[in-house]
């Protein structure tokens, strides 16, 4: 890569100050308009039972293509963008009733059929809104890190320099939460099964999952030297990357569980660390090193990723404090409708005061009259920016599990284990369910295309039709492995 033309890509990307959260928050809005119409299809038309290539063209369409747009072409009018998907679904909704063969048995989505022998509840049950939240979260991530580097998609959109908030920004965080909530999953079982770890098993078994994405780490950094790649260098330092934050979340968090003794509440634990984290920044000079200091050692040339890490370990554990009460089955559960609806809406009510309490914890430390006059930055993953991104991803596995619960309601008020698996089954898009189950190696081969299609074509240079020419085909690819692996029942474990 020519100097000149590295030297302008860096510039490209760099001294950003992002836009409004109202903005974002439309834009981001698509993923939940989208799965909603695709869910009426599903739910009123039967559309997607029969998956062939015409039911996943619309399912690409509605979940990939949908967001690929909001992002470019409709970056400018959102709102026009939601209204579109909007409309359909509410008047398939008000006009339609429900598919008559809602509880027959499918095939289930890129599985391998069953055979759905217990009628047992699972205590930790297929949670199709889970599903659709990962998957859309998956998706902009690999459509933004690539799009970020042509002129269609904004640059308020790309990661800001110091202070403000972006698209990226909260992308970025909102990846870190969504592993938290998945990472509840086997701390649940364990609770189950009545099992206490101790922490040299913890430790190691973190190790051993972390292990992978430091590879990664060390492949990335390695490979953007020896191809003389453009880099950000503030946004992580200068051998830091985002598989290195990823790869040390485990095991400080196996390091931490004795803590959990004491505050018995990831959620509480998440605020204390974030909050301490704020004071170092603000009543020491950590802050103006941060920012300012010159890279003269290894600690200054990567103290961005290093001193970040800590608003990324409580933002980790926020999402494990969400996923500690939405995945698991409540122990007062039984296979009565209306205990179900009952249950359903404490956990709708749960999730909606979660949202209200970290936006309000968020309006206050931003207000300048009535709290602490903090600014947003990703930079730092200082407290504003933690609680931001836990305000948004509570806010959006609400509006997935409100789709659900409107839209799927046989999938809460199942009367046995069997019902619950097929109605889980019918109310996921099996592109959402690819994306979810094959996160992490969809992600590495995002940003190995990523890379790819940088050393072979002048991105900034490129006018907006070469551009969304290439944006569509990387999207096409990337589903299209994505639905093989899952169709197959291939995992690939990173």
């Amino acid at each position: 890569m020519a100097q000149s033309y590295k030297a302008l890509k860096e510039d490209f990307v760099s001294n950003l100050t992002g836009g409004s959260v109202s903005e974002i928050y439309l834009v981001t809005a698509v993923a939940p308009a989208a799965v909603l119409l695709w869910s009426v299809l599903q739910s009123r038309q039967a559309f997607f039972v029969s998956y062939g290539w015409q039911a996943f063209a619309v399912d690409f369409m509605l979940n990939v293509v949908a967001i690929l747009l909001a992002v470019t072409l409709y970056s400018e009018a959102p709102s026009v963008l939601n209204l579109l998907l909007l409309i359909p679904a509410v008047i398939l909704y008000a006009f339609q009733s429900t598919r008559s063969s809602q509880s027959k048995a499918v095939k289930p989505n890129g599985r391998r059929p069953e055979k759905l022998v217990s009628e047992k509840f699972d205590l930790l049950p297929l949670r199709p809104f889970i599903t659709a939240y990962r998957g859309t979260m998956m998706i902009i991530t690999c459509i933004a890190i690539i799009a970020v580097d042509f002129k269609v998609f904004p640059r308020r959109f790309a990661k800001v320099e110091n202070w403000g908030t972006s698209l990226m920004d909260i992308g970025v965080g909102s990846f870190v939460f969504s592993a938290g909530v998945i990472a509840a999953r086997p701390i649940l079982k364990d609770q189950m099964a009545g099992r206490s770890l101790g922490f040299a098993t913890r430790l190691y078994g973190s190790a051993r999952h972390s292990l992978p994405l430091f590879v990664l780490g060390v492949i990335r950094l390695y490979s953007v030297k020896g191809l003389d790649y453009a880099e950000h260098v503030s946004e992580y330092g200068v051998h830091w990357n985002f598989f290195f934050t990823l790869a040390l979340l485990p095991p400080f968090v196996a390091g931490l569980h004795s803590l959990f003794k004491l505050i018995p509440s990831y959620a509480v634990l998440a605020l204390l660390l974030g909050s301490v984290h704020q004071a170092l920044l603000e009543l020491t000079p950590l802050k103006g090193y941060i920012l300012t200091a010159p890279r003269m050692d290894l600690l200054s040339k990567n103290r961005e990723g290093v001193f970040s890490f800590f608003g990324y370990l409580a933002i980790f554990l926020a999402g494990q404090s969400t996923g500690l009460y939405v995945l698991p089955r409540s122990p007062r559960m039984t296979n009565t409708s209306g205990n179900a609806a009952t249950e359903r809406r404490r956990l709708l009510v749960r999730l909606a005061s979660w949202s209200l309490v970290w936006s309000c914890l968020l309006a206050y430390t931003l207000s300048y009259n009535y709290g602490l006059a903090l600014r947003v930055s990703r930079r730092l993953a200082n407290l504003p920016y933690v609680l931001w991104v836990c305000a948004f991803n509570c806010a959006h596995i609400l509006a997935f599990c409100l789709i659900e619960t409107f839209v799927f309601p046989n999938v809460h008020k199942a009367i046995d284990g069997a019902t619950e698996k097929r109605e889980a089954d019918l109310a996921t898009s099996q592109v959402l369910q690819s994306y979810n189950r094959h996160g992490l190696a969809i992600f590495l081969l995002a940003n190995l295309m990523t890379g790819l299609i940088n050393l072979t074509v002048k991105t900034i240079n490129t006018d907006t039709g070469t551009a969304m020419s290439i944006l569509l085909g990387y999207a096409v690819m990337v589903t299209t492995v994505a639905i093989a692996l899952n169709v197959n029942d291939i995992s690939v474990k990173v």
